[in-house]
């Protein structure tokens, strides 16, 4: 029997997937997972050994490639089907990536030239040393009556465009003029199948402060007042935009070829892995917030008006769903912030106890803190580890543990870590709510939810709120799958709506219900919480920008400065 399926590839932070999905029924067929050869680049960089300073985070957009392959090949191989059944190929990334490439899409830094300059590589989402440029542009907004702001929750983030782009014309100038474009890792990817240059609307809207209904991007004045050239950055980006599950081309002959599909397979506009997610949990529109969770979190919620949320990362129009407006927020660190606890911080004697238990070392503490109760550690921490998305929108702010004491063991402050998590999202969910952004359901998928129960069931102790989740275990990749579908239109064994489309997406059975009594106690540790976010986070140039000042002096006598971050 001839199936029509399509492919989905999502590229995460230290690995890509793909995932064949039956369009007629929405059963996932085969799937196949690459890690990247060099990973996250964040202390030295490969090619030359050169030490990078903290907050740096690149990657190599040869490992792109290399991952593409492997896991089209692989899923494609492990699905059964034949090249004439798949109709489609959609692609998720992480957002805000940028790579700098030549005119005609070659990255700079897979050239002899540029491989010894950090600067030309892919900066990945979390690269937060363009923090002080990002407060630069969020200064300047401000002077001038706030211009783009209000679409982002009062400031942009150091893990957007227009931060990094800077970043890399003021300390990389020559970088900056051979780039002749600067392109998120979404489109460089859909560009490269379909032989010509293709953006998307959605990210631009969320990445570069791209607004349809207003003059789109900054204006030349504003970025010329920001750094005198700086204006140049606009010829390098896109400007014919394309929307979500939009068909962005046909698959070329060469990367047919090398994928072992047909040439002119529909290819749809790319997007950003935790905004595909919507469609695979089943969600089309208002009332559903989505919890896309691993390294960190990213919450979406669809709305029918505009509204100004507090430390949003961005409100588009048609930004996920066409007809609405679609609101993204989140955590830069909480899947990243419990595997470094882990990594860096777990006795000898546990993972002794571990390896007898046959466990891991991560699931031996996970148990050990599962077992206590609700505030029995005594300690609260502020979840900053890899600063602060939302509210506060500031990647200097660095964690807080508050209440140690000789009798304090590593499942006591694991747990805090966990609950400091579910802390974040309570901030998150009231700051929606307050500004008139209703949250009907929370629907929860990605990596951590099937990996962490404890986390699963704190969240919904600490939010009084009902955590449903996904039934996919590859829901990013799904959802990039539906909307290669989408590009496929019916005609091709696709779709022609995002509700026909949804109707595929799956929500399992199985949800975590809050313990009142648990939530009572949550809601005693939450204002200790929230009081220290306000202290630390809302008057940080005392204590958070001090500490980061403290160790930049004493950097400066390292093999590389760190950047001061004062105000």
């Amino acid at each position: 029997m001839t199936r029509n399926a399509a492919i989905g590839i999502d590229y995460g932070t230290e690995s890509c997937r793909a995932v064949v999905v039956d369009l007629a029924s929405g059963s996932e067929l085969g799937e196949a997972v690459h890690l990247y050869r060099s990973g996250v680049i964040d202390e030295v960089l490969p090619a030359t050994g050169q030490a990078l300073p903290p907050s740096w985070a690149l990657q190599d957009p040869a490992d792109y490639v290399e991952g593409l392959t492997a896991v089209v090949r692989g899923a494609v191989a492990a699905s059964g089907l034949t090249a004439d059944e798949v109709v489609g190929i959609g692609i998720d990334t992480t957002a805000c990536t940028v790579i700098p490439t030549t005119a005609d899409g070659v990255p700079l830094a897979t050239t002899p030239h540029w491989r010894a300059e950090p600067h030309a590589y892919a900066k990945l989402w979390k690269h937060h040393a363009a923090q002080r440029h990002a407060d630069r542009v969020n200064a300047l907004a401000r002077t001038h009556g706030g211009l783009f702001l209000n679409s982002y929750g009062g400031k942009i983030s150091a893990e957007w465009l227009v931060p990094k782009a800077l970043e890399i014309f003021e300390a990389a100038p020559d970088v900056f003029a051979a780039a002749d474009r600067l392109i998120e890792l979404e489109d460089w990817l859909v560009s490269q199948l379909v032989g010509h240059e293709v953006r998307g609307a959605h990210v631009a809207g969320y990445k570069a402060n791209y607004r349809a209904e207003d003059a789109g991007y900054p204006s030349e004045q504003f970025l010329e007042e920001l750094s005198p050239g700086f204006a140049a950055v606009l010829g390098k980006l896109g400007h014919d935009l394309v929307g979500p599950g939009a068909r962005a081309g046909g698959l070329t002959e060469e990367w047919a070829q090398r994928l072992g599909l047909r040439p002119g397979t529909a290819v749809a506009s790319g997007n950003m892995d935790a905004h595909v997610a919507m469609l695979a949990c089943g969600v089309a529109g208002p009332g559903d917030m989505v919890l896309v969770m691993g390294t960190s979190v990213c919450n979406l919620v669809l709305s029918a008006e505009k509204q100004h949320v507090e430390g949003m990362s961005g409100v588009v129009k048609d930004g996920i769903i066409p007809g609405y407006w679609a609101y993204e927020a989140g955590q830069p660190g909480v899947g990243d912030t419990f595997g470094w606890y882990v990594r860096n911080f777990l006795p000898q004697r546990y993972a002794e106890a571990a390896e007898a238990a046959g466990v891991s070392g991560f699931d031996y503490l996970a148990d050990r803190a599962a077992a206590l109760r609700p505030g029995e550690s005594g300690l609260v921490a502020l979840d900053w580890f890899n600063g602060n998305r939302s509210v506060l929108v500031d990647a200097h702010l660095s964690g807080v543990l508050v209440g140690m004491t000789l009798a304090t063991r590593p499942e006591h402050v694991y747990r805090a870590l966990v609950e400091a998590a579910a802390f974040g999202q309570r901030t998150i969910l009231e700051a929606f709510e307050s500004s008139g952004v209703a949250v009907d359901r929370i629907v929860a998928c990605g990596g951590l939810p099937g990996k962490s129960p404890l986390l699963m069931q704190v969240l919904a102790d600490a939010t009084g709120r009902e955590i449903h989740l996904s039934a996919s275990a590859n829901t990013p990749a799904l959802g990039a799958a539906l909307h290669a579908g989408l590009a496929a239109g019916s005609a091709a064994g696709g779709y022609d709506s995002f509700a026909e489309a949804a109707a595929f997406g799956r929500i399992s059975e199985t949800a975590y219900t809050p313990d009142p009594e648990a939530g009572a106690v949550y809601d005693r540790l939450y204002r200790i919480y929230d009081r220290l976010s306000t202290d630390l986070g809302r008057r940080p140039e005392d204590v958070m920008y001090a500490l980061r000042d403290i160790a930049a002096d004493a950097a400066r006598h390292q093999q590389f400065p760190l950047q001061e971050v004062g105000p």
